[in-house]
């Protein structure tokens, strides 16, 4: 009799991301089922993540993904055909130890995320099982609330902001399609406001979706959110905060040591006398990468001084790696982690570095790419581990609402059952 989880076929593509630019596409096959997934691309990327596996050369100006693909359909598809498609922490290790490396490079943290995750759906498939549930279990219930970045500057904008993402949280919402509803409402509003201060130019999008108006100061795009959000009828604070990335490793010069901010400079005490102050004036609730990804004892800082008031979230810093967590834990360096499967590269891995953070009592908050797909991975992942946040970017593009729509389907599934965090987004069971 034939194995309903036996895999059967393994293959990879080369497709577009949301930037135009080549990512990997896999599908894996059972007999009763097909699990497709696409991998993700930063653009603001940590030093110490799994290498994203490119060809070089002229071909797609060198960012083409043959090698990774090949290395899907040749190296990793023999290995694991035959296989039973539910032994996703196997199948993983079999791909980490094939590729023998401590950051993924000789596969490609792309070749092997997009077997992963490609993976996992199959095997909810087979089981009839939705992700979110096969992944998390019968436990899997709290809804996140949004993270949706509306401004953009730095490495996602062509404007003058040296902050990257300027983000609005509907934290006095009852429901993540209310609370949806309250993020699309204030980011239509949004762009009126900008339109009409800057002219319609000002209203072309970044990476994630966000408004890129000509901005130079870090306190400008607070200022617009707050009458956006006026305008739309909802309680700045109350109703919804904010929450910022200032991605400080993109505007930190190691060669004098220093961070600079719309042309001046600051030591890490000075940066963080202007986050205290932003803070001090705008309801931010959460501040991701205060300082470059190597500034562990100004992070320390910061979630000594700033930690009980809001969340302090570590991303380039900890790279969804187990083991800078660990360092980040001991030295309490923050209070949150941004959660990436492509930082780290496998399903299982990714799950081990939230259940590290989790034991810490840290909030997560799982996170897209600013070169994404139309893959909802994510949002069934948010919802498995419970983490009560997700960060994906502002409601434009499919790249994006992808997420979101995929969020409203889960929580109707999940009717009556679902909780939303709301004000208790970075922990969802106090």
């Amino acid at each position: 009799m034939e194995n309903p989880f036996e895999i059967t076929g393994v293959y990879a593509r080369e497709i577009l991301d949301s930037r135009g630019n080549p990512t990997v596409e896999v599908e894996v096959y059972t007999p009763v089922s097909m699990g497709r997934a696409k991998v993700p691309s930063g653009a603001s990327t940590g030093t110490h993540e799994a290498l994203e596996l490119r060809d070089g050369g002229s071909r797609f100006h060198g960012k083409g993904v043959r090698r990774a693909v090949e290395n899907v359909n040749k190296i990793i598809a023999p290995e694991i055909v035959g296989m039973d498609v539910t032994w996703q922490r196997d199948i993983d290790t079999i791909m980490l130890e094939l590729d023998g490396t401590e950051n993924k490079s000789n596969l490609g943290a792309n070749a092997i995320l997009g077997v992963s995750l490609a993976v996992a759906r199959a095997a909810s498939e087979a089981l009839g099982m939705p992700l979110y549930q096969y992944i998390g279990g019968t436990n899997a219930y709290v809804m996140p609330v949004p993270m949706s970045n509306v401004i953009n500057g730095g490495v996602h904008a062509g404007n003058e902001l040296d902050f990257q993402e300027f983000m609005i949280m509907p934290v006095g919402a009852d429901s993540f399609r209310e609370g949806i509803r309250w993020v699309s409402e204030t980011y239509h509003i949004l762009k009126g406001v900008i339109a009409e201060k800057y002219g319609k130019d000002a209203v072309n999008i970044g990476d994630e979706g966000g408004f890129a108006p000509p901005l130079k100061e870090p306190h400008e795009p607070f200022e617009l959110l707050i009458e956006a959000i006026e305008e739309a009828g909802y309680k700045p604070g109350d109703e919804i905060a904010f929450a910022m990335d200032p991605a400080s490793s993109e505007f930190f010069h190691p060669d004098i040591g220093k961070y600079v901010v719309n042309d001046k400079e600051y030591d890490g005490g000075e940066l963080l006398e202007l986050y205290k102050d932003l803070i001090s004036k705008y309801p931010i609730v959460s501040l991701e990468d205060p300082f470059h990804e190597e500034d562990w004892e100004n992070f320390a800082l910061i979630t000594k001084e700033l930690g009980d008031k809001i969340q302090i979230v570590g991303d380039d810093i900890f790279v969804t790696n187990p083991k800078r967590i660990r360092k980040g834990i001991n030295m309490r360096a923050a209070n949150a982690l941004l959660l990436k499967v492509n930082q780290i590269g496998t399903l299982s891995e990714a799950i081990d570095a939230a259940y590290t953070a989790y034991r810490a009592g840290w909030g997560i908050v799982v996170s897209h790419r600013s070169g994404e797909t139309d893959d909802p991975f994510i949002a069934d992942l948010a919802v498995a581990l419970n983490t009560g946040q997700i960060k994906t970017g502002a409601p434009a593009r499919m790249d994006r609402n992808s997420k979101y729509n995929q969020l409203i389907r889960i929580e109707e599934e999940l009717e009556g059952i679902a909780v939303y965090p709301g004000r208790k987004f970075r922990n969802p069971f106090l």
